[in-house]
């Protein structure tokens, strides 16, 4: 029996989860879900976000599944405690290294878009983002006082080059069952981690994926260009914090944040960790406003690339689409459909 591990989190969190819960019971039932505490909501009662019993509960399950954490609530916490340090160490803990973030526009929902829906009608980009390396984990870090009173902050961008080929190595694989085109993205005019992006994707492409096309574009221009002309990327590779602000551009392009799964994945056989890109949307928790199908759409991506459940996962990817194309819409989406409604929706359709 494979087990998923809910870690509903935060804010809309819960709300989104109990969604997928519901799903999971209707589409796997023999899947095991379990369930435990984790960010804000566990630092509260245990004082730590990441309790090390729950870190080896996800290192021990088949597949982990977020809502959101983090909020204002938590803002004076200590850094070191807060929960999106959580999150990352949760991350590093699994060694997750290589973050699936699709951007796909529903057909129902090009009018949704901030953009003409020409430009998004038919768009599908995948985001292989390096997510356990870059300046969000690279030393020395911190705040320090300078001997004329002020201040300085500083971060490290530091890669290796196993770390990108890794990533890389990811980002290729997915182009081959897709249109066997990938972008690099990163800022080698500036920055010399970018420059060792470049030459090692460039090496690592000419000697195990010279029949897949490559291009590199710098991380500004690519930011450019997916606004001018999205649907000219298939699969875009790029570090930690490209791929951060990159992926939540594209997302607008489809509509919703509330759209939008992601799946970050590690060595071939270990879980991986599910979680919709949207965050805990603390002004709207508790109120049955949030969207549940980007939570519905990751734990979609958790039966495809963790559970071996593919055909449930086509069935369940389906459904959303009929459940959009009859027209079912929660407010990020101009209707009126609270958060359990949508879930109705979607089991209807199944």
């Amino acid at each position: 029996m494979s087990t998923l591990l809910l870690l509903p989190g935060d804010g809309i969190g819960p709300e989104v989860c109990a969604e997928v819960r519901r799903v999971a019971a209707a589409l796997t039932p023999d899947l095991k879900v379990e369930e435990a505490p984790y960010g804000g909501m566990s630092y509260d009662a245990h004082g730590t976000p990441l309790l090390d019993e729950v870190r080896d509960q996800a290192i021990a399950s088949d597949a982990v599944l977020m809502g959101a954490v983090g909020g204002p609530k938590w803002a004076d916490a200590p850094r070191h405690l807060r929960p999106e340090a959580g999150l990352l160490n949760l991350r590093k803990a699994m060694d997750v290294y290589a973050n699936l973030r699709p951007a796909y526009c529903f057909e129902a929902l090009a009018g949704a878009s901030s953009l003409k829906p020409e430009l998004v009608s038919g768009l599908d980009i995948m985001f292989v983002r390096e997510l356990v390396g870059g300046v969000y984990f690279g030393q020395p870090r911190g705040i320090e006082d300078l001997p004329d009173g002020q201040k300085k902050g500083f971060d490290t961008a530091v890669y290796t080059t196993s770390e990108i080929e890794r990533v890389g190595r990811v980002a290729f694989e997915l182009a081959r069952g897709r249109t066997n085109k990938v972008h690099s993205a990163e800022k080698s005019n500036v920055m010399e981690s970018g420059l060792l992006w470049k030459q090692v994707i460039t090496d690592l492409h000419a000697r195990e994926y010279p029949d897949v096309q490559l291009e590199h574009i710098l991380a500004d221009n690519c930011a450019m260009q997916l606004v001018r002309a999205p649907k000219q990327f298939d699969v875009i590779v790029t570090d930690n914090l490209f791929g951060d602000i990159l992926s939540d551009a594209a997302a607008m392009l489809t509509g919703s944040l509330g759209m939008l799964p992601s799946a970050a994945l590690g060595a071939k056989g270990k879980p991986g960790l599910y979680e919709p890109i949207h965050g805990s949307a603390p002004d709207i928790a508790g109120k049955g406003l949030a969207n549940p199908l980007a939570a519905i759409l990751s734990f979609e991506m958790a039966l495809r690339w963790s559970l071996n459940q593919v055909e449930a996962a086509d069935a369940l990817l389906a459904a959303v689409k009929a459940a959009l194309d009859s027209g079912a819409r929660t407010r990020d989406l101009g209707g009126s459909l609270t958060t359990a409604q949508m879930g109705d929706a979607v089991l209807a359709a199944l």
